[in-house]
C-alpha cells in the first residue's frame, strides 16, 4: 500500500476514535445537564420565598443600622468570579472572563474570590490579588459551599477589606445560550415593591432582618453556582456535539480523498500495463 494511503487510513482511524470520545462526552454532559437544571429549578422556590420575606421585613425595618445593607463610598471592589474547573466547554469560561475584563480596571483597588480553576488561573496569570480560591466545587454544588463562600465575603466586607462585592457568573438560558452577568452582592440591594405576604415579627423587624439578610445573600450565591454549573454542562454538551459533527465531516472528506487516491493509483497501474503491452508489440 502506498505511504500516502496508509497515512490517510491512519488518520481516519484517529478521527473515528476522537468522534467516539466526543459523542460519549456529549451524552455524559446531557445527563448531567438535566440534573443540574432540576437542581436549579428546585432551588428557585426557596430563593423566591426568602426574597419575598426580605421585601416584607425591609418595609418595617430601618436599614440605616444594617451594615450589609448600608452603602458606603467605594474605594475597594471585590469580585466573585464563577468559572469551571475544566475546559472542553466551548466559549463558556472565555465569555465569563471577557465580561469580567469589561468590569475591572475602572479605578480603585480590586480583590478577587475565584470559584473554579479556570478563573483562578486567569487571574493569577495576570497578577491580580486573589483573596481566596474555591476549587473543586463539584458537578452539583451544595448549599453549604455557597454559605462558606458567603461567610468569607461578609467577613471581608465587615472588616473593610472591600466596600462593594460583585458576582460574575453565567446565567443559564438554554443548552446553547449562556449569558454572562454581573450582580451586586454587597451591600445587599433591598428588593423593590411590597411583600406578597404579611409577617408577624418576633422580637422585631430589625432583629429578623439581621438574621435574614445573610441567608438571602447565601441564596443568591447558591443560585448563581447552580446556574453556572448548568451553563457549563450546556456549553460542554453543545461543544461536544459540534466536535462530533466536525469529526464526521472530516471523516467523509478523508474517505473521499482516500478513494480518489486509490482510483488514481489504479489508473496509473492500468496505464503502465497498457503502456508495457504496447511496447512489446
Amino acid at each position: 500500500m502506498p505511504q500516502g494511503l496508509r497515512d490517510i487510513r491512519r488518520r481516519i482511524r484517529s478521527v473515528e476514535n476522537t468522534r467516539k470520545i466526543t459523542q460519549a462526552m456529549k451524552m455524559v454532559a446531557a445527563a448531567k445537564l438535566r440534573r443540574a437544571q432540576e437542581s436549579a429549578q428546585a432551588a428557585r422556590p426557596y430563593a423566591e420565598r426568602i426574597e419575598d420575606a426580605l421585601r416584607s421585613v425591609a418595609q418595617d425595618a430601618s436599614a440605616s443600622r444594617m451594615p450589609l445593607l448600608r452603602p458606603r463610598p467605594v474605594g475597594k471592589v471585590g469580585y466573585v468570579v464563577v468559572t469551571g474547573d475544566r475546559g472542553l466547554s466551548g466559549p463558556f469560561n472565555a465569555n465569563i472572563l471577557r465580561r469580567l475584563q469589561q468590569e475591572i480596571g475602572k479605578g480603585g483597588e480590586e480583590l478577587f474570590f475565584a470559584v473554579g480553576r479556570k478563573g483562578r488561573d486567569y487571574l493569577r496569570h495576570r497578577g491580580h490579588h486573589i483573596a481566596k480560591e474555591y476549587i473543586g466545587i463539584g458537578d452539583y454544588p451544595r448549599y453549604y459551599q455557597a454559605q462558606a463562600l458567603g461567610e468569607d465575603i461578609v467577613r471581608a466586607f465587615l472588616d473593610g477589606e472591600v466596600d462593594e462585592v460583585r458576582l460574575v457568573y453565567a446565567q443559564f438560558v438554554s443548552a446553547m445560550t449562556q449569558r454572562p452577568v454581573v450582580q451586586q452582592l454587597l451591600p445587599v440591594e433591598r428588593p423593590q415593591g411590597g411583600g406578597g405576604r404579611q409577617y408577624i415579627y418576633e422580637p422585631d423587624a430589625e432583629a429578623v432582618l439581621t438574621e435574614l439578610v445573610p441567608h438571602y445573600l447565601y441564596a443568591l450565591i447558591y443560585r448563581a453556582l447552580l446556574e453556572s454549573k448548568a451553563s457549563e454542562w450546556g456549553a460542554r454538551m453543545t461543544a461536544m456535539d459540534s466536535a462530533s459533527r466536525n469529526s464526521e465531516e472530516l471523516i467523509r472528506n478523508l474517505v473521499l480523498l482516500l478513494n480518489r487516491l486509490r482510483q488514481a493509483a489504479i489508473t496509473n497501474e492500468i496505464a503502465e500495463i497498457v503502456g508495457g503491452a504496447n511496447a512489446l508489440q
